[in-house]
């Protein structure tokens, strides 16, 4: 089956054949009263997933046949480009491998139905499948109707059915554009990949991007030379109160010792000094609670606070989006997991001011709204994300949810109700120790009102100063030398790489972590202690595509391109432009890479067991490996060893294999003599990294 995207229609006239068509009422009005004469199943509602199916049915009753259509269902094929960049950049859909049966099953269902309501989420991927749905059972007969959500429960449910409209086909036609863009990205430079790696590699827009990054950190860590320091920390006593400060200023310097025997000469000469207070500063100042969670907010907190992977943090989230079972009826507890906005409903804060004024008390009602600035394209028409109700307490909830849903759920609770409460008060100190021309610094902060910390913590305990006074002279009882090495940048992990992303305006809140996977799935990169490393293979994809295509490798050419299809969204732009102005110039650098682009033969000190030639470093998706010069004369190969002894047998060393599923994983090369694997090297092992990346598989 095959269908080509048509141009939108206008929404259909009213006619007085049909009754539902032609009534003044909403769809949802004139649906109940003819419910209430006796019709069962009347109207069929389609969503995605099985879950989220089952909690709307729950709400709106057996009049309404739920279904979902697990996902999208029709799409571009895989073995071929399916875009006719000749005519319109039409793209030619097919119904996916394996749903033709959930086709026919909605086409039976949609027979005789008074109604058909298109309820995908409200993001441009739910657009776009409620398209297909709807093309692939138009009808005359049918009557289409789109619904659009941010969070299910029973009141959020009934309104998005009395508001029920049309599909917004600039939504629909953004995620055409963005589908087709990465389609011809992907299979144009793909073949370059063939032709100087290894068949079967590939290349994407955006992942493509995040590799670099990945990658141009790797070489920021090997090049990076470390520098050792020393300071001075001195330990001060007034009366029975001892506390440590450190030394800031020293002959008019910042008290830092290129080496150790600078230091120590100094310190002999101070220690036997008098000091006095010359300084005691104190300030106070006000702390504003942090902004509801956004799509990447809540991934990154999740990874620092709760160790979740993005991957692993949205598929939580769906849970708690889609619906849990409390009590009698199952109900949705958050709002939509991917969004880029930071508004809340009205009727969201009216219920978090009277759950903190109930709770908490007046004294901790903010009596004033946070303005949080939005970013560059945010969907204003989308809630942040937050509990569906303030009422519903973490821990009254921990008998529905459990582990990692019920630890999330608190973290976005937490966020938003602290959202609603004042400012925390804190008290900053600085005391400055001096004596001649030396100066310490001592500084210290206490809560004088928690306000939103309350609820969110953060606060820290206090560091207090002890009584001290301008003039005041201090004992010195110690001093110490203190060493610093300088550290090379850290590696990115899921949360410092969903930042960059974002700031950078690569990507959108819905392909964080489908990025972050793409790259464990082709090899690109892999985890190790929770970081992202390179492998060799996406080294050496990311620099052969910054040589030849460093325009397309520009993360500021990549945000454009975001910007572009922002505005399709919005209706400014048609999607065909976007793709008019961007691919006779890529086009035309593809064809000219070809024929520069030439298979690289790279050996290895090795000899040939069997014929004595030499032995080659070749390519496979799976990694490298070892291969005969004379191949296919002589078709002898082996593995690239590690280096590292097995743990288990002492004689093989291990050896990094791939399995079915994309995985990395460490085996003996004495296999099958010894079945030993691994997850990480051994001087690398962390058990939670290793079960968070199967999650992210």
């Amino acid at each position: 089956m095959s269908i080509k995207p048509k141009k939108p229609k206008k929404p259909k006239k009213l006619t007085k054949t049909k009754k539902l068509k032609n009534s003044k009422k909403t769809p949802a009005t004139k649906m109940k009263k003819e419910v209430e004469v006796g019709d069962r199943g009347g109207y069929l509602v389609i969503v995605e997933s099985p879950t989220k199916a089952k909690t709307i049915s729950s709400i709106l009753g057996k009049e309404y046949d739920v279904t979902s259509s697990m996902g999208h269902v029709i799409d571009l094929p895989a073995n071929k480009l399916s875009v006719d960049v000749d005519n319109g950049f039409e793209p030619v859909y097919q119904v996916i491998s394996g749903k033709e049966k959930i086709i026919a099953q909605l086409k039976k269902k949609s027979k005789g139905k008074k109604a058909i309501y298109l309820a995908t989420d409200s993001d441009r991927e739910g657009e776009a499948i409620s398209w297909h749905i709807k093309r692939a059972l138009d009808s005359k007969n049918n009557i289409f109707y789109r619904v659009v959500f941010h969070e299910i429960t029973e009141e959020a449910i009934r309104e998005a059915f009395k508001k029920c409209s049309h599909l917004d086909m600039h939504k629909v036609n953004a995620q055409i554009a963005r589908r087709v863009l990465d389609r011809i990205v992907g299979y144009r430079l793909s073949p370059i990949l063939w032709k100087r790696i290894v068949r079967g590699l590939s290349a994407g827009r955006v992942q493509s991007i995040a590799l670099k990054f990945i990658v141009e950190r790797e070489k920021e860590i090997v090049a990076f030379i470390s520098k050792t320091t020393f300071s001075l920390e001195a330990r001060f006593r007034v009366g029975s109160n001892v506390f440590k400060a450190k030394l800031t200023k020293c002959k008019g310097s910042k008290g830092i010792f290129e080496n150790r025997d600078d230091a120590q000469k100094y310190l002999e000469q101070i220690k036997s000094q008098e000091f006095i207070v010359k300084d005691l500063i104190k300030k106070e100042t006000k702390r504003k609670p942090p902004p509801p969670f956004i799509t990447s907010s809540l991934q990154q907190d999740a990874f620092n606070r709760l160790r979740l992977s993005a991957g692993r943090t949205m598929m939580v989230a769906q849970k708690l989006y889609e619906g849990a079972q409390i009590l009698e009826k199952s109900v949705g507890l958050i709002t939509y997991m991917r969004t880029d906005s930071f508004h809340i409903s009205d009727k969201a804060k009216k219920e978090a001011k009277e759950f903190v004024r109930e709770n908490y008390g007046q004294d901790y009602l903010s009596s004033h709204e946070y303005h949080h600035k939005q970013k560059k394209g945010a969907q204003l028409a989308h809630e942040a994300i937050r509990p569906s109700s303030s009422y519903r307490q973490p821990d009254q909830m921990k008998e529905f949810i459990v582990d990692d849903e019920a630890r999330l759920y608190e973290l976005i609770w937490k966020r938003f109700v602290a959202g609603f409460m004042k400012e925390a008060v804190l008290e900053s100190s600085k005391a400055k120790i001096t004596s001649e021309d030396v100066e310490f610094e001592v500084k210290g902060l206490r809560v004088l009102f928690e306000g939103f910390l309350k609820v969110l913590g953060d606060g820290g305990d206090d560091n207090l100063l002890p009584p001290l006074e301008k003039g005041q002279t201090v004992i010195l009882e110690d001093l110490i030398i203190i060493e610093h090495t300088t550290k090379a940048p850290a590696r990115y992990n899921d949360a410092s790489l969903v930042k960059l992303l974002e700031e950078k305006g690569v990507g959108r809140p819905s392909t964080y972590a489908p990025i972050i996977y793409t790259l464990f799935r082709r090899n690109y990169a892999r985890r190790e202690k929770r970081a992202f490393l390179p492998t060799v293979l996406g080294i050496k994809v990311s620099d052969l595509l910054v040589n030849y295509f460093p325009k397309i490798m520009d993360e500021n050419f990549t945000a454009s391109i975001e910007e572009k299809l922002d505005e399709v969204e919005n209706g400014n732009v048609d999607w065909r432009k976007v793709l008019e102005e961007f691919y006779p110039d890529f086009n035309k650098k593809v064809e000219e890479t070809l024929l520069l682009v030439k298979k690289e033969v790279e050996y290895s000190d090795k000899t040939c067991p069997q014929c004595k030639g030499r032995m080659v470093i070749k390519w496979s998706r799976r990694g490298r490996f070892l291969s005969c010069e004379n191949f296919p004369r002589c078709r002898y190969a082996e593995s690239i060893t590690t280096g590292v002894p097995c743990p288990d047998c002492k004689v093989g060393q291990l050896i990094e294999r791939r399995n079915r599923r994309g995985q990395n994983f460490y085996g003996c090369s004495k296999y099958p003599e010894c079945t030993y694997t691994n997850r990480s090297l051994p001087e690398d092992q962390d058990n939670n990294d290793q079960e968070d990346a199967k999650e992210e598989d």
